[in-house]
């Protein structure tokens, strides 16, 4: 960054660090033993909608990719509000593995020149009173925040604030709470 930069207030975007999302497992641990939350062994990846050829031959290689071992199809879904999610699932619910094809999702998007449209990738995980929490990983802030979502479009804002707490060493938090958006009706969370 330069000099009339810094005088102008432009900042640098902080480069995703998509290793981050490796550190998901061992937080799901954390989750288990101390909230008695479960991964719901899915994870969705979520970006503005592209059209054109490079990216329908790129989706099928995400798609051949995940496909190839055999576990449940990749989806790809729509939501209300104009996103496109590619939707990855493991049957025995495995974070680690979830992780993986999240990373892998992501990994391809922003190498083939996507990235600008990626927005966040979440995993869910499944409380013994059936509420959800997703641990979002926001693309371009390259930081974590807990999504606690309630019946009628409420938000358990407690709950979130203590999940980040719980996990205050095992991930990189987004310090802005204010970024911390709603993700209602992504796919996983139902």
């Amino acid at each position: 960054m330069g000099f009339l930069d810094g005088l102008l207030g432009r900042r640098k975007p902080v480069k995703p660090n998509l290793d981050a999302l490796f550190a998901v497992p061992n937080a799901a641990i954390t989750l288990q033993v101390s909230s008695d939350l479960l991964p719901t062994g899915k994870g969705a990846v979520a970006f503005r909608p592209v059209e054109g050829r490079a990216f329908a031959d790129i989706e099928a290689d995400i798609r051949a990719l995940l496909d190839a071992d055999g576990g449940p199809p990749v989806e790809v879904v729509s939501d209300g509000y104009g996103y496109t999610w590619i939707v990855v699932s493991t049957d025995p619910p495995d974070v680690s593995a979830v992780v993986t094809d999240v990373h892998a999702v992501n990994a391809t998007l922003a190498d083939h020149g996507f990235g600008p449209q990626l927005l966040c990738s979440l995993i869910p995980f499944r409380g013994p009173d059936g509420h959800t929490l997703a641990l979002v990983y926001l693309f371009k802030r390259g930081t974590f925040y807990p999504f606690a979502p309630r019946e009628g479009e409420q938000r358990d804002s407690i709950t979130e604030l203590q999940i980040r707490d719980l996990l205050q060493g095992d991930l990189p938090w987004d310090a802005d709470t204010s970024r911390w958006f709603a993700v209602w009706g992504a796919p996983g969370m139902e």
